[in-house]
């Protein structure tokens, strides 16, 4: 089958692929499991070849890649060679801070020794979204190849000419990509031995049963809709500021972009009317200017839910803004009059007022969704609610992000598993007892 790619601002075709047979994606498989066993053999070696090839290939061919992630999925070019500078910084970092946390770790024992090992899996399958090409793939595969294993990427069809470009820039035999469409990748997962999945709580689901089937490892990074919590202390014009960048960054898809606005009720008509004038500055353009923050959506697909969804939302109560160009979606803010559950990505804000902390948390935990969470106001007074939500990320006077420091992660509906620091580069090995008796 023949997979096209599709300029989503221009509506042109871009790019035309053959899909791999599976008798191709198993040769492909087979090759990452003979390679893997030198790979494993030397963290300083793996290291010193993520930080200086790997890296070096991104840097040389910055713009290429951040041209091909605008031209197949619409993100504004200047967020584009923004994600290729975060992973050279990410990579740089795990590569300098990542390795002590595989370290075997001694346990007293009163009539022996005994450590604990932490030892490569040895192939996972990562199963890629659209939305960030080449961030997503970086933070799932190199902390999984700095701890010893082998990457097969099946990267979303639509932005099948990056993957390809990643593959390149890997340029070693225990990474590869293969093309397939669809839902076929359930087939690949009897093959290797784990997977990571960036996506769709449904999508996940399917994934993660095909994996337990297998008895396959697996990690899931699925949606979510953060609510950006915003308390009466709060710096007004510093909270519309982040709510700005938070909703419509990336086209407002992103799994933690914040989506739902709960906002103190003394507060909420500066606030609301606050972020309707920051709204109304920003207007949805060609991506390759570099002067548009806000780009189409990925795709005639995506811009049609998001259109459904504006359109059930101005049917349970105010919406301002919503109109569309082709896909391109205009910056929108819903107050509707009961919930909304549904996450939707897109640039559209849905705004809900609160009277009391108890409240909010119930406001921000009424959601199948735990991915991330930010509260904006004084400290301490944020601080305090943030082991109430229910989410696996909580930032207060920031926007959630992932960072190579930290965990990232949710909870309910939006996963499990983690990436990124200790905890993330630990997913993939096998935690191994070693127990000698004298």
């Amino acid at each position: 089958m023949t997979i096209k790619t599709i300029n989503p601002y221009t509506e042109k075709e871009i790019g035309r692929y053959e899909e791999d047979s599976i008798s191709t994606v198993k040769d492909k498989i087979s090759g990452i499991r003979q390679a893997q066993l030198e790979w494993k053999k030397s963290i300083h070696e793996r290291i010193d070849f993520l930080g200086n090839v790997v890296n070096k290939n991104l840097r040389d061919r910055k713009k290429e890649i951040a041209k091909s992630i605008t031209d197949e999925m619409g993100k504004p070019i200047s967020q584009s060679i923004a994600e290729v500078e975060k992973c050279i910084d990410t990579i740089d970092y795990i590569c300098q801070h990542y390795s002590g946390y595989l370290d075997s770790m001694p346990v007293e024992t009163s009539t022996g020794k005994a450590y604990i090992r932490f030892d490569p899996i040895g192939v996972v399958l990562l199963i890629m979204p659209w939305n960030f090409p080449l961030w997503q793939v970086v933070r799932a595969a190199v902390p999984a190849m700095i701890a010893g294993n082998g990457i097969v990427l099946k990267h979303a069809s639509s932005v099948t000419g990056t993957s390809k470009i990643i593959e390149e820039v890997f340029e070693t035999d225990v990474f590869k990509s293969i093309v397939l469409k669809g839902n076929k990748s359930l087939s690949v997962i009897q093959y290797v031995d784990g997977v990571s999945f960036t996506g769709s709580t449904n999508a996940g689901s399917l994934i993660a049963s095909e994996a337990g089937q297998k008895i396959k490892k697996s990690v899931l990074e699925l949606g979510g809709s953060d609510p950006f919590i915003v308390l009466a202390s709060a710096d007004i014009d510093r909270a519309v500021k982040n709510a700005t960048i938070g909703r419509l960054q990336n086209g407002g898809q992103s799994c933690i972009a914040s989506k739902r606005f709960i906002v103190d009720s003394r507060i909420e008509k500066e606030f609301g009317q606050k972020l309707e004038e920051s709204f109304a500055n920003i207007t949805p353009g060609d991506p390759e200017d570099n002067s548009t923050f806000l780009g189409p959506l990925s795709s005639s697909d995506q811009s049609d839910i998001v259109t459904e969804q504006v359109s059930t939302l101005k049917s349970m109560g105010k919406v301002i803004g919503g109109g569309r160009t082709g896909n391109l979606i205009e910056p929108t803010i819903a107050y509707p009059g009961k919930l909304f559950y549904n996450e939707i990505f897109g640039p559209v804000a849905v705004i809900k007022p609160y009277k009391t902390d108890k409240e909010a948390i119930d406001l921000a935990n009424d959601s199948p969704y735990g991915l991330g969470a930010s509260i904006w106001g004084n400290p301490e007074d944020a601080e305090k609610l943030a082991s109430e939500i229910q989410s696996g990320m909580v930032y207060v006077n920031k926007l959630v992000a992932s960072d190579p420091r930290v965990p990232f992660g949710g909870t309910k509906n939006s996963g499990y598993g983690r990436e990124l620091s200790q905890f993330g580069i630990r997913e993939f090995t096998n935690i191994k007892t070693v127990w000698i008796e004298k």
